[in-house]
């Protein structure tokens, strides 16, 4: 047995080496070949492309695939990092975004209080809102102001555009404001441009809806609403909000102050109107230009008689 074994080793042996050297005198062979300058060596080279390569497809396809999923997954790692980077961009925009519209509310707020034409007689305390109620059915907030500042009962509070409420309840150092959005409060109101009256009447939503208006035609989506000054409640011309739909038809107020910001509140000072005790004072002279009184001539005669 290990007389058979060593034979078949001493015949691997020389066939391998002979293998080797065919190989490499084919080897050397083609490549002389290919390096003739011939013309029958290249119609030779020619010939032997034409017939061996189009029938080595099935053996380059693996190659080809290779080479194909290499170039795949190299594009999907450029497309995995693209998708990266465009979504932190799209949280820098968002960012943007609601930094953009919160300085367009701030601009519009601006805006809108640039162009508030109050009475000049009216002057006004500000407060700072301290805390709220809490209480779905009574909307109210109290302010650090108080009866030592002069704040009475019915004053009107605003936050620099729009109306908020008025004063309901005094202490020595706070005030309490109940808003308009409350159930309790009533506002007469004006509708512009078609001069409406109405009463803007709370019912604890953000929305406080218009009531007793005369002529509802005439009212569109977007009026504008301020205080009448009807009842000396309030000073007119003070801006409410627009007029605005809710699903079921209902003609609303959509404030314009901003309920969910309320820091700083304008106390008005409003002491009413003068009233008119005498209507023959609007338009005749004061007492002090008293028209002179004719005397009626006596008769001639009367005298000693």
């Amino acid at each position: 047995m290990a007389k058979d074994r060593s034979q078949r080793e001493d015949y691997g042996t020389p066939l391998r080496r002979l293998l080797v050297g065919v190989v490499c005198l084919c080897l050397v062979g083609v490549f002389i070949v290919w390096r003739i300058d011939s013309p029958r060596v290249e119609r030779f080279r020619a010939q032997v492309i034409d017939t061996v390569v189009p029938n080595m497809d099935w053996a380059m396809a693996p190659v080809t695939g290779a080479i194909n999923l290499v170039r795949d997954f190299q594009s999907y790692q450029r497309l995995a990092e693209q998708n990266r980077e465009l979504r932190s961009e799209l949280r820098q925009m968002r960012a943007w975004k609601e930094a953009a519209l919160q300085l367009e509310q701030e601009n519009a707020r601006l805006l809108d209080l640039n162009n508030v034409r109050l009475d000049p007689r009216l002057t006004y305390i500000t407060g700072v809102v301290m805390a709220d109620s809490g209480s779905p059915f009574r909307q109210s907030v109290l302010l650090n102001v108080g009866a030592r500042d002069g704040i009475r009962d019915g004053w009107a509070a605003m936050d620099g555009i729009g109306l908020v409420g008025r004063i309901s309840g005094t202490g020595q150092n706070t005030a309490r404001v109940i808003l308009l959005t409350d159930a309790a409060s009533s506002i007469p109101a004006v509708i512009q441009p078609a001069g409406q009256t109405a009463l803007i009447a709370g019912d604890n939503t953000a929305a406080p809806v218009i009531d007793f208006l005369e002529n509802p035609d005439l009212v569109r989506p977007g009026d504008r609403v301020i205080t009448s000054g009807d009842g000396d409640v309030f000073p007119a011309g003070l801006l409410i909000g627009q007029v605005a739909a809710d699903p079921s038809g209902r003609l609303r107020v959509r404030p314009s102050a901003d309920f969910e910001r309320l820091e700083f509140l304008r106390v008005l000072r409003h002491h009413g109107v003068e009233a008119v005790s005498d209507p023959g004072r609007v338009v005749a002279p004061q007492l002090g230009a008293e028209a002179p009184q004719i005397r009626p001539e006596e008769p001639e005669g009367t005298e000693g008689g």
